[in-house]
């Protein structure tokens, strides 16, 4: 039976020739290599949008473009290779895969609009910076939170709406002719974009008690739910860290008990060499 667990464990156990390969994928040298090739395919990418920079320098942008699509490409062919198809179980890998994916789709006809999408490699940035890992993973994690606050947001829009085409539609029709209009409006006073002078004041010359729906529509959109977005964001940020403090501790936990458990087992080695010195003299 033995036998057979090492068996097993040896079957488990990933290739010599994938562990080092996977060791070398995972050094720091390689990922902050990747890290500035990324930074530096942004900034081509964007000097590839001016015509000046083009005629200057165009056929060089354009190499240095592909060229870094290479290095991308091998790289992901060898995280594949070193963790096989444990590759495709982890998102931030299958994100890289896409992102990569997209820029080696023809860029012809009615593909024509995937050569604007080239600029998504940028956007390895998120999983090859930890920190930015953390954010987007704690945005995600906060989506159920969201769910319910967006649900309260749009209820409250959508009375707000109702009841604005009702008071102001016939003198504003521009604004708040539909229930459509009146919701693009109250989006815009919600963002306090011109939202004064550019639609209440007006509203208030014909309505002088129209501040009695603006205001408190104000308080309650801009001053109270949005906070809750911000909130539930925080904390779900909060969470991510308490994660990784409490994954952290458990791995410093398991090596110390490692740690303890080879002490201990020198000190019995000790202890038994002792004892046939003993023995021995005896």
């Amino acid at each position: 039976m033995a036998n057979d667990g090492a068996t097993v464990e040896a079957a488990a156990r990933p290739a010599p020739w994938r562990e080092r390969l996977r060791a070398f994928v995972e050094q720091r040298f390689v990922q902050n290599a990747i890290l500035v090739l990324i930074v530096v395919n942004a900034i081509t990418l964007g000097l590839e949008t001016s015509p000046t920079a083009m005629a200057v320098a165009g056929p060089v942008l354009l190499a240095i473009d592909k060229a870094i699509l290479v290095v991308f490409v091998i790289e992901i062919a060898l995280r594949i290779a070193a963790h096989g198809w444990r590759f495709f179980r982890d998102p931030w890998s299958i994100f890289d895969f896409v992102v990569v994916a997209i820029a080696l789709a023809p860029a012809a006809g009615q593909f024509s609009v995937l050569r604007a999408l080239r600029i998504l490699r940028v956007l390895r940035l998120i999983s090859a910076v930890p920190r930015m890992r953390r954010v987007v993973t704690a945005l995600l994690s906060a989506i159920p939170g969201l769910g319910a606050i967006i649900a309260l947001l749009s209820l409250i829009f959508y009375v707000s709406a109702v009841m604005a085409t009702k008071l102001f539609g016939r003198s504003f029709p521009d604004w708040f002719g539909t229930i459509g209009e009146s919701l693009y409006s109250l989006f815009q006073i919600m963002t306090l974009e011109s939202w004064s002078m550019g639609i209440v004041r007006p509203v208030l010359e014909v309505y002088p008690l129209a501040w009695l729906f603006f205001v408190p529509f104000i308080l309650i959109t801009t001053f109270t739910t949005l906070n809750l977005f911000i909130a539930v964001i925080v904390n779900a940020m909060q969470a991510e860290h308490d994660r990784e403090v409490e994954a952290a501790e458990a791995e410093a936990k398991g090596e110390r008990s490692l740690l303890l458990e080879e002490l201990q087992a020198v000190r019995r080695e000790l202890a038994e060499l002792r004892e046939g010195v003993g023995a021995r003299r005896s």
